[in-house]
């Protein structure tokens, strides 16, 4: 099943062309890599994705939404669907680990506190961070803070998980725990899209590759 379809979208960063005739096709449950230098454009297309960056030229769909027509107050269900993962974490630094992602469920419509409880027990655990709850993300370690990050992407059981450069600011084993979990997340089903420059991790994690180079997307 198609999740994501783009048919000659153009995509501008302040009047400025970033990607040009882009078509692609991705179907749930794929592992994408984004590869191509700072300022190819990955960041833009991502951003594209969750309507933060409008596109003005082409067909853009994701799920059920056009992007090009999507209205203002259909953009935090969509953005529900969606897990995002920051190369710097974003984490609340002034609140425990369960405090931040409780504030995520709170601000995307939860209101059962048992239900709340129980979903950030699970997403801890799946990141195998559940002994962590009543940390400050000062306690942690990159790493740490990176898959408490993913847990966070995945509190509303995303259909997609969009990371942009997850393992930029670790060093390499951290690194390669951190594409073990994304790779394990995929085999449950979800969809992975990965904007890096490593090529290493595409021999070892096997995934699809969207090559961006002078304005363009390629296979």
């Amino acid at each position: 099943m198609s999740l994501i379809k783009y048919e000659n979208v153009e995509i501008c960063q302040q009047e400025l062309i970033v990607l040009r005739d882009i078509s692609l096709t991705i179907d749930s449950g794929e592992f994408v890599y984004l590869l191509g230098k700072v300022g190819s454009g990955k960041s833009s297309l991502l951003k594209s994705l969750y309507a933060e960056v409008p596109i003005k030229h082409g067909e853009a769909h994701i799920f059920n939404y056009d992007l090009r027509k999507i209205k203002k107050r259909e953009i935090p269900y969509l953005r529900r669907k969606i897990g995002i993962v920051f190369q710097d974490f974003q984490l609340l630094i002034d609140r425990t680990v369960r405090e931040n992602l409780l504030f995520v469920l709170k601000a995307t419509g939860w209101k059962d506190k048992r239900a709340m409880d129980e979903q950030i027990e699970h997403v801890l655990k799946q990141v195998g961070m559940e002994t962590k709850a009543y940390k400050m993300p000062h306690q942690l370690s990159g790493g740490e803070q990176q898959r408490i990050v993913i847990a966070r992407a995945l509190l509303n059981s995303p259909e997609i998980i969009i990371a942009d450069e997850p393992t930029g600011n670790l060093d390499p084993e951290t690194g390669n725990e951190l594409m073990d979990l994304l790779y394990s997340i995929r085999l449950a089903g979800t969809t992975i899209l990965i904007a890096t420059h490593n090529l290493a991790w595409t021999e070892k994690y096997p995934g699809r590759i969207l090559r961006f180079e002078q304005e363009r997307v390629q296979e």
